[in-house]
C-alpha cells in the first residue's frame, strides 16, 4: 500500500494496513539530533510529503524566522526572537490605531499567489506519496501578528468596522490562494490557527463561531469543491470546537488530544481523523517507555475506527528521540499482531 493510498483509506475509515506516519522536525531537534532523526526517518518512513519550491516568485522576507535577533514576515510583521530554533515574538505591531485606519502598512503577499502549477503537478504525479499544499491560510494568528494578541482580542469584543472590513480582505485573499492550489493535483489544501490554552479556546465561542467559522466553511468548501481534502492544524484545548469543524467537513484534525484528554474524544471517532499528535508537552520529554506505550495503545482503543486516526507528532524543544522511536514503533506492534 502507498503512502498516498494510506491516508485515502484512514480519512474514509477504510481500513488502512497502519495509520499513516508524520514526523514534523522542528530546527531545535534538527541541530541537536541530526543523525538520530536521519534513522527515524529511515526506520519509520513517511507517508506524507510537501511541493518543493512551488512559487515562480519569493515572497518578501527579511532574516530568518528560527535564529535569534528580528524576523520580518511575508505581510510585514516584526518578530523578536531570544531562542535558537523556536519562533519569535511580536513586540512591536504593525496596526497600532484603535480604529485599524493605519492597517494600510500590512503588505499582503502577492508572490503567494505565483504558484507553479505545472511543476506541483509533476512533483505530484511522480510521488507516491500524499501531497499537502504549499500555503496554510491563518487569519486568526495572523492578524494577532499584525495587532499584538492582547489589543486584538479586545478589537473582536469591540469589532470597529476597519477590522472588520480588513478581515474580509484578508478572507477573500486566502480564498483566492487556496483555489489556486485546488487547480493542482495536490491531495490536501491545509488551514491553521491556534485557538486553545491548556483549558478552553482563547476567545468566546460565540465570537468563534460569528467570526472565524464561516471562513473556514468558505476554505474547506473550496477543497472539497475541487475534490481535494482539508486538514488542520490547531494547538491548545479546542474540544469545545470540535463539533462545529466536524459539521464543516473537516477530513483531518491536528490537536493536542492528551491537553483535551483522548477520553473526551471518543465520541468523535469515526467522524473526522485524528492527526496526531502524540503529546509533546510531557510524553515526548519526559515519559518512560511504558507510558509512551500505553499513550499510544489509548488512542488506538478511543479513537480508531477502521481508519480515523494519523501517526503523527512534533520534535521539537525538549523532546528525546528514543521516545518518538518508542511511539512509532508502538504504532507499528499494534498493527502488526
Amino acid at each position: 500500500m502507498t503512502g498516498r493510498e494510506r491516508v485515502y483509506r484512514t480519512l474514509e475509515m477504510n481500513k488502512p494496513d497502519r495509520p499513516p506516519r508524520e514526523l514534523w522536525v522542528l530546527p531545535w531537534a534538527h541541530d541537536r539530533y541530526g543523525k538520530e532523526i536521519e534513522e527515524i526517518r529511515r526506520r519509520f518512513p513517511g507517508d506524507f510529503t510537501g511541493t518543493p519550491d512551488p512559487l515562480k516568485e519569493v515572497p518578501k522576507t527579511v532574516g530568518d524566522i528560527y535564529a535569534t535577533g528580528t524576523f520580518i514576515d511575508e505581510w510585514g510583521c516584526m518578530f523578536t526572537n531570544i531562542q535558537k530554533g523556536v519562533v519569535g515574538e511580536i513586540k512591536h505591531p504593525l496596526i497600532k490605531n484603535d480604529d485599524w485606519s493605519d492597517s494600510d502598512k500590512v503588505r499582503f503577499p502577492v508572490e503567494w499567489k505565483t504558484v507553479d502549477i505545472d511543476k506541483v503537478n509533476r512533483f505530484c504525479d511522480d510521488t507516491d506519496q500524499f501531497v499537502t499544499s504549499g500555503c496554510c491560510p491563518r487569519p486568526f494568528e495572523q492578524l494577532q501578528f499584525m495587532r499584538g494578541s492582547e489589543q486584538f482580542f479586545i478589537d473582536l469584543m469591540e469589532q470597529p468596522p476597519e477590522m472588520m472590513t480588513f478581515i474580509d480582505r484578508m478572507h477573500e485573499f486566502y480564498c483566492e490562494l487556496l483555489s489556486i492550489w485546488a487547480k493542482t493535483n495536490i491531495d490536501t489544501l491545509n488551514i491553521m490557527d491556534d485557538w486553545g490554552t491548556q483549558t478552553s479556546l482563547l476567545i468566546n465561542p460565540k465570537i468563534w463561531r460569528q467570526i472565524f467559522k464561516p471562513m473556514y466553511r468558505d476554505y474547506i468548501n473550496i477543497a472539497h469543491g475541487a475534490g481535494k481534502k482539508m486538514f488542520m492544524h490547531s494547538d491548545g484545548h479546542t474540544l469545545e470546537i470540535y463539533p462545529d469543524l466536524i459539521e464543516l467537513g473537516l477530513d483531518a484534525f491536528n490537536s493536542q488530544i492528551f491537553c483535551m484528554g483522548v477520553e473526551n474524544l471518543k465520541q468523535f471517532a469515526g467522524k473526522i481523523t485524528f492527526w496526531g499528535e502524540i503529546d509533546r508537552q510531557y510524553l515526548l520529554t519526559k515519559a518512560s517507555p511504558d507510558e509512551i506505550q500505553t499513550a499510544v495503545k489509548s488512542v488506538k482503543e478511543s479513537l480508531w475506527s477502521d481508519g480515523g486516526c494519523i501517526a503523527q507528532m512534533e520534535f521539537g524543544a525538549g523532546s528525546k528521540p528514543e521516545n518518538v522511536i518508542k511511539a512509532f514503533e508502538t504504532w507499528d506492534d499494534l498493527f502488526s499482531a
